[in-house]
This record gives C-alpha cells, sequence and structure tokens, in this order.
C-alpha cells in the first residue's frame, strides 16, 4: 500500500468505522525492529516484582460472563501471566474482565503491567522471545507488531479462525504471517482533538479550532485568563515524550501541514518544507501554550492534565472520552472531542492505532490462553469495553450497536480526517528502528533545534535503516 494513501472519513456512521483500519494492512507481514543501538532493550519486569492481583476497580459496570464458560472450565487451574495495559481505564477494564474470567473458569490470571512506553514494551518482548520465556503467556500487540514477533506467537487460526471473522478483515489480515493468525483484533485507534467545550463559550469561541493558527491563538486567549486562578492552566497538552507516542503526533502534524508521509514510494521523503514548518510549529507551543515539561508527557500525562481541569486541548486516543465522562471527573459533560487542526488548504489527520491480544509460542497454558483471548476480544467483552472505556471496537456489528454508538458520540464530530498509517510497509524488519530516528529528531526539534537540520539528519538515519 502506497504510503501516502489517506482514508476520506466524510459522511460518519458506525458502519464508517471500518474505513479506519483500511491501512493496517500495510503493517502485513512486518518483521519489525530491534529497538535501535541508541535504546538498549528495557529489563523485563518478572512477575514477582510487578503483578498485582486483580482488586479494587473504579469501573462499576458488570462486565459480560465468559459466553463459552463451560468448555473454558476444562482448564480450570491453569495459572497464567497477562501482559495487560498499564495505566487508565483500560488497566481498569483488565482488572475486572479478568475477575469475571477468573470465576467463570476457573483459570488463575496474573496481571502484569507492561511498560506504559510502546517502544519499552516492544524491548520487553524481544527479551522475552530471545529468552524463550514462558514469563508470558498472553500479551497486547501494537498493531505494527505482529510480524516482528510472529515466529514467536502461537497460531490461533484452529480456536479462534471462526470467531476473527467477525473482525475488520483488513486488521485481521494484518495479524495473519504466512497464513498464521498470530493475533486477535482488540480495539483501534485514532488521535482526536479535545477541548473544554465550557471554557470556549466562555472566551467567546462558537466552535472548536479547525486550524493550527485558530488552536494556538484560542489556545493563548483561554491560557492566559484561567491563570488568574490557575497559575498552572495549560492552553494545550499532548504526547511530546521520545516515544512512539511522538512518532504518531509528528506523523499527524506533518500530514496536517501538507508535508505528506515520511516516507513515500520507498523513498525518505521527511525533509520537506512542510514537515519543516510543521515542526518549527510544535517547537512553538513548548513553554508557550503547552509547558516545558510536555516534553516527557505520555498518554496518560496528558489525560490527566486535561481531566483534571488543567487544559483547554488536548491531543489523544479515543479511550480518553469515557475516563473523562467518568462520575468523578472534574471535567464530566464540559468536554468535547473532533478531528485536530490542520493548515489552511490541508485535512486533518489522525494517526492511525490500535492493539490485538497475542499467545506466546512458549506459554506452558497455551490452551488457557487461548481460552481468555476468545473472551477478552469477544463481541460481549468489546461492547463492554466500548461502553465502559470508549474503546472502539473491531467487530462491525458491535459498532453498530445502539449502546456503542451512544456511548462514543465523539465519532459524529470526526468528519474529513486523512487516516495516517505509520511506515512499517516500507521499513519492514526495521520499522523501529526507523521510528527511533523519527521520534528522537522530533524531541530535538521540541528541545530548542532547527527543523530543517535536523530532518536532514532523520533523513540520513532513515536512508541507513532502509539499505
Amino acid at each position: 500500500m502506497d504510503l501516502t494513501r489517506q482514508h476520506d472519513l466524510r459522511a460518519w456512521r458506525p458502519t464508517a468505522l471500518l474505513l479506519f483500519v483500511v491501512g493496517l494492512s500495510a503493517c502485513r507481514g512486518d518483521k519489525s525492529p530491534p529497538a535501535g543501538e541508541s535504546r538498549p532493550p528495557a529489563a523485563a519486569p518478572t512477575a514477582a516484582a510487578v503483578a498485582e492481583a486483580p482488586g479494587d476497580s473504579s469501573i462499576k459496570a458488570q462486565p459480560p460472563a465468559v459466553p463459552n464458560a463451560a468448555e473454558a472450565k476444562k482448564y480450570a487451574g491453569s495459572k497464567l501471566k497477562y501482559y495487560s495495559e498499564p495505566l487508565g481505564v483500560g488497566a481498569e477494564l483488565d482488572k475486572v474482565m479478568v475477575q469475571q474470567f477468573q470465576k467463570d473458569t476457573g483459570i488463575e490470571v496474573t496481571i502484569i503491567p507492561r511498560p506504559k512506553d510502546a517502544t519499552e514494551t516492544y524491548a520487553v518482548y524481544q527479551r522475552l522471545f530471545q529468552a524463550q520465556s514462558g514469563d508470558v503467556d498472553v500479551m497486547m500487540m501494537d498493531v505494527i507488531w505482529p510480524g516482528a514477533f510472529a515466529q514467536n506467537l502461537v497460531d490461533l487460526n484452529e480456536k479462534l479462525g471462526e470467531a476473527a471473522r467477525q473482525h475488520i478483515e483488513s486488521i485481521v489480515q494484518n495479524n495473519t504471517v504466512d497464513g498464521k493468525l498470530v493475533a486477535m483484533p482488540w480495539f483501534t485507534d485514532f488521535g482526536l482533538l479535545y477541548y473544554r467545550t465550557d471554557l470556549l463559550q466562555k472566551y467567546g469561541y462558537p466552535k472548536a479550532p479547525e486550524t493550527w493558527d485558530e488552536l494556538e491563538q484560542m489556545a493563548k486567549k483561554i491560557q492566559d485568563g484561567e491563570r488568574a486562578q490557575n497559575p498552572n492552566f495549560l492552553g494545550f497538552v499532548w504526547q511530546g515524550k521520545a516515544y512512539e507516542g511522538l512518532t504518531c503526533n509528528a506523523l499527524e502534524w506533518i500530514a496536517s501541514h501538507g508535508g505528506g508521509a515520511i516516507i513515500e514510494g520507498g523513498k525518505i521523503t521527511v525533509n520537506n518544507p512542510g514537515a519543516q514548518k510543521a515542526l518549527a510549529r510544535a517547537k512553538g507551543w513548548v513553554g508557550s501554550i503547552s509547558s516545558a515539561g510536555v516534553t516527557s508527557y505520555e498518554e496518560e500525562d496528558a489525560r490527566n492534565t486535561f481531566q483534571g481541569g488543567n487544559a483547554a486541548f488536548m491531543r489523544n486516543w479515543p479511550y480518553a472520552y469515557a475516563a473523562g465522562n467518568a462520575e468523578q471527573s472534574p471535567i464530566k459533560g464540559k468536554f468535547a472531542a473532533g478531528p485536530l487542526p490542520h493548515e489552511p488548504g490541508q485535512k486533518s489527520a489522525g494517526a492511525i492505532g490500535g492493539w490485538q491480544l497475542a499467545v506466546s509460542k512458549f506459554s506452558t497454558q497455551k490452551d488457557a490462553a487461548i481460552e481468555l483471548v476468545r473472551y477478552m476480544t469477544s463481541p460481549e467483552a468489546q461492547k463492554f469495553r466500548a461502553t465502559a472505556g470508549s474503546f472502539i471496537p473491531t467487530i462491525p456489528a458491535v459498532q453498530q450497536d445502539p449502546d456503542v454508538v451512544k456511548s462514543l458520540p465523539f465519532l459524529a464530530n470526526a468528519r474529513d480526517i486523512a487516516l495516517v498509517p505509520r511506515p512499517s510497509n516500507s521499513t519492514g524488519a526495521r520499522y523501529n528502528e526507523a521510528s527511533i530516528a523519527f521520534f528522537q529528531g522530533v524531541s530535538q526539534v521540541l528541545q530548542g533545534k532547527q527543523p530543517k537540520e535536523v530532518l536532514g539528519q532523520v533523513e540520513q538515519r532513515l536512508t541507513r535503516a532502509l539499505r
């Protein structure tokens, strides 16, 4: 698939969510990444060090029963280790769903929160697989990883192939490597702009910003006004740490400035005027409408700031919507979400994300592990995660469920988004190396270096990575 291809999401309806993942098949067959010499792999967490038994949760809704509990009970007494969501509403959902699974099946599950940084998670998995370790049974997989880890993952076709037919075809294709279904689709994602509707009204703005200039002007005015009562208030928060999340943010900035993709048609195109302008703009946010500390922000840092009532605008994934509208949230009913801004004449851009669940080939409890994956990716579980946590289902029938449509109202506002895939099809086995080169370069710009000079260096690193 040509990386320059982007997907227009006009006339959004639940069925239009099918368009989200057309670009995901570009990742199929990736044999992604050693983590690059500049970032040594992190040590794998041990179960003893970080395991946490499912306990009390802020999720009050009742998770669904295990649909095939009678069959799964054959594996009662098995003990699994599940590398789960590390923080936020996703972690809370994992806890309550694992509790339900244990109750219904008798299979014991130890939750091990994966590193919150996706790049570090990749390195942990790398080390576990290199050691052929049995310390992981079920694990989360970023959408760009199935091809990279395929040789270490169980082929799920025999037991879950029929269930996989319910999911969006292009995600299933993305997760199928050499004819083997190595991961089950779990949820899909794309970048959104969150904004405080009450503050827009307070400062005389009838609608959310459409261009980056408008966002900067609104953010500055609201920030200046709110700091009279709240000195820590910020105009705009986003993911600025040097990690995979910055790759996603920067791809959105560049595409929405007319800078295209960083690799197009097998050629490195990252150093172009649109990309330079986009990164220069982002550099100007640091210490202005964003704090200097935004260069250490990941998703939860941004969400906690915005949800705490300390920011006017935020870039984040759909999961933050349900969290912001939780009962105890200070901003419940005071915000909305929609497309990220763009330059005049360009389209709003949203990086494609999403996660899968997979079973390690080195698990000693493969059958029990497959039953956990079956439950967590089932229609019932996907509906629960959508309504309780605003995770976008990968099953079209669930996307169209009236309760899901009601729980994800931001989708109706997300028109004209160009969905931007990460360049895993062009970089193949060296995607991680390429992404690291890119986000480290972007980070240097955010720290004060000139975009043209840095992007020239990134271009050289990407050229080496593609050889």
